[in-house]
């Protein structure tokens, strides 16, 4: 009879209708209530016994972080105000946790009290418990990683974010002393301030001029190399393959120390055994001239980035029809005209997402940057070096300067640059779209 008045949408002629409104009032003023309205006793209890478990539980450490990521401390050499803004944070955390937690229990008492009053029959301990299994079990397994994500991802870039807005340097770092929210002071400093505007104008001209440059050439030697190996002419296909992925064998960092050595302005060997007996004198200043360790700087990359590129596209180009070309042919294509209208379009449709990538990690490359000069040479009324990108720089201005709020503004700006270009790049990829014709 149940089962014919569930599947008629009636509600049982013992059964009052519920109020979806009344519900969900209750589960807002206690979780738990509601489902305890809609008579599903067990998860009702169960709601609130985690509501309470929660609140005493965590009270007192919220108290805390909300006072400390408020106020920073008061009391210098007592409040520790980094500390007071990492329980600030993970308070937020746990308090968005709780809110959405609270956001499904009133969810769940009004459609429930709907689904009730449309002939839905409530269902047994037991079904409920396998219920709650089945649907549950996905959500379980993954907690865990979520847990681990929240913490290691989101929490880092909150603080990131966060200090960014106080005034965490080497003269304000607690316990003796407090930092202090500043709001906007830290762009501002950057914007207006004679040594940060200079210093910023000129490594973020770089960092572009360094990205576009140093890529575009490995992008560009990878792929002449490419379509020439893979031209049908050419024999010993594969033993030529090997030789030329072999600096991508090599650890980077290894490349990079060893380019350093070579490059060393007094005893390195480009200056020593090939350009001084060219041209005479001491050789080229390529460690101590900006200039010179720019041009040095994207050559290294070149030879460090083609070797992927160039198998990248290999793969990719050995994928492309031959009766295409055999077509174009027919119809009296030129070279030029096959590799323009035929080649390059695939390739690219092919490899687009992982060229951006490309750029993106170029952008924030700090290892060859770093380990080939320390971003030098040193660059009069300017705090970075000459050929300090905005990765590098901040990596300066946090470890040897200790201007921590300043480092986090730039990584900051960083951040949204990345983000932007690659969401804007992405959406405009024919890789990344359900339809599209080359």
């Amino acid at each position: 009879m149940a089962q014919n008045e569930e599947n008629n949408g009636h509600l049982p002629k013992n059964q009052k209708k519920l109020n979806p409104n009344v519900a969900m009032v209750l589960s807002i003023l206690l979780a738990g209530l509601g489902q305890i309205y809609n008579k599903r006793y067990m998860k009702g209890i169960s709601f609130i016994i985690l509501e309470i478990a929660f609140i005493l539980a965590t009270f007192d450490f919220l108290w805390l972080g909300l006072w400390g990521i408020t106020t920073l401390g008061t009391i210098p050499g007592v409040d520790h105000s980094i500390y007071l803004l990492v329980y600030g944070i993970v308070s937020l955390l746990l308090l968005a946790l709780a809110a959405i937690f609270y956001v499904f229990n009133v969810i769940d008492a009004k459609k429930q009290a709907q689904k009730i009053n449309d002939g839905w029959v409530i269902p047994s301990i037991k079904q409920s418990l396998k219920n709650l299994y089945d649907k549950a079990f996905p959500y379980i397994m993954t907690a865990p990683g979520l847990v681990l994500l929240i913490f290691t991802v989101v929490f880092p870039l909150l603080f990131a974010i966060a200090l960014a807005f106080t005034n965490y340097d080497l003269y304000n770092s607690p316990p003796r002393n407090l930092v202090e929210w500043i709001g906007f002071g830290n762009f501002m400093d950057l914007a207006t301030v004679p040594i940060w505007q200079d210093t910023f104008a000129s490594v973020f001209v770089w960092t572009i001029v360094w990205t576009i440059v140093a890529t575009s050439f490995q992008i560009v030697v990878g792929l002449i190399l490419a379509v020439l190996v893979n031209d049908k002419r050419v024999k010993f296909k594969k033993t030529i393959r090997t030789i030329l992925i072999l600096p991508w064998a090599v650890p980077a960092f290894v490349s990079i120390l060893i380019f350093a050595a070579m490059f060393n302005d007094e005893f390195g060997a480009i200056n020593r055994d090939i350009i001084i007996p060219l041209i005479g004198g001491n050789g080229l200043p390529w460690l101590t001239d900006p200039f010179y360790t720019k041009i040095v700087l994207i050559m290294i990359q070149t030879w460090l980035g083609y070797p992927f590129v160039f198998a990248l596209f290999s793969g990719v180009l050995q994928s492309i029809s031959s009766e295409w070309y055999e077509a174009a042919e027919v119809d009296g294509a030129t070279r030029w005209q096959k590799f323009r209208n035929i080649t390059l379009p695939h390739v690219l449709f092919a490899t687009a997402p992982l060229l951006i990538i490309q750029y993106t990690t170029n952008f924030n490359n700090f290892n060859i940057i770093y380990l080939f000069n320390e971003g030098g040479p040193a660059v009069q009324g300017q705090n970075a070096g000459g050929t300090d990108i905005l990765i590098s720089w901040v990596y300066k201005l946090t470890f040897e300067t200790n201007d921590y709020s300043m480092a986090a503004a730039i990584s900051l700006i960083i951040g949204l640059m990345v983000s932007i270009f690659a969401i804007f790049q992405f959406r405009r990829t024919k890789s990344f779209k359900e339809e599209g014709n080359i």
